[in-house]
């Protein structure tokens, strides 16, 4: 029988693809792969905060992580040199995450281990808050797709439709931050740009049309996470550096072809 440690990790393999399928590509739609990584440290600084204050909070840091990463999402929108803004957002983002963990010194590795994550050291916590966000990310998703795809491609063109643009912006973006977050649950915040990006932007280049970007986006997904994992039983190595290798060589090829 799989060790429960390895079931965990499939699990959450299955949550990552689906969030590399859906939220990734509309990354490369919107082309705001950037804030991928924005996002992503600042929910580093969210959860310090958190974990700094959690006898008077007294909810899971992870919260903490997601209004972060939300705030950077919108601070990001309203800004008319998106990249700018964001890049911003990131080094604010690091300066209040550094504050926090000098505040915090005996709890740090709970803020590292964002940082680096690992597949194989997930608990059923971990597991259960990534289940119910993917949830959530996947009925947005499902419920506003056309609107997303329309403001994705063609901003302007959306508000001579009608479409409320900067309200669907809005949330597209904080949609694709709380993705960021969940995948950091597994692979860390360095590594997360890696398994949300790259299968995303190689399927763009192989897919014929949007539906196949998704799928082989959630593919390209899935099989570097669960070749990851089966290295990892060979190899004295991170699974989660194994995957995001993996998903990144993948681009590097459909760049050579």
């Amino acid at each position: 029988m799989l060790d429960e440690f390895i079931i965990r990790a499939i699990i959450a393999i299955l949550l990552l693809a689906i969030n590399a399928s859906i939220a990734g590509s509309f990354t490369i739609f919107k082309d705001v792969p950037f804030l991928v990584a924005g996002s992503a440290h600042a929910a580093l600084a969210g959860v310090a905060m958190f974990i700094a204050f959690e006898n008077v909070l007294a909810v899971n840091p992870v919260i903490g992580g997601i209004i972060f990463a939300i705030f950077v999402a919108l601070f990001a929108s309203k800004a008319k040199q998106m990249n700018v803004a964001i890049g911003v957002a990131f080094a604010f983002s690091m300066a209040l995450a550094v504050l926090f963990i000098s505040m915090i010194r005996e709890q740090a590795s709970r803020v590292w281990g964002l940082l680096f994550g690992d597949l194989l050291l997930l608990s059923n916590d971990d597991i259960y808050i990534m289940a119910i966000l993917t949830a959530i990310v996947a009925i947005i998703f499902t419920l506003f797709y056309r609107e997303f795809l329309f403001i994705s491609f063609d901003m302007e063109g959306a508000k001579a439709y009608g479409i409320k643009a900067e309200y669907f912006s809005y949330l597209l973006l904080s949609t694709i931050a709380i993705s960021t977050v969940i995948i950091m649950k597994a692979i860390g915040a360095i590594l997360v740009y890696a398994m949300l990006i790259a299968p995303a932007a190689t399927a763009n280049k192989l897919a014929k049309s949007i539906l196949q970007v998704f799928s082989i986006a959630g593919l390209i997904a899935l099989f570097s996470g669960f070749t990851g994992i089966l290295l990892s039983f060979y190899l004295p190595f991170s699974p989660s550096a194994i995957s995001a290798l993996i998903a990144t060589s993948f681009y590097f090829i459909t760049l050579r072809k």
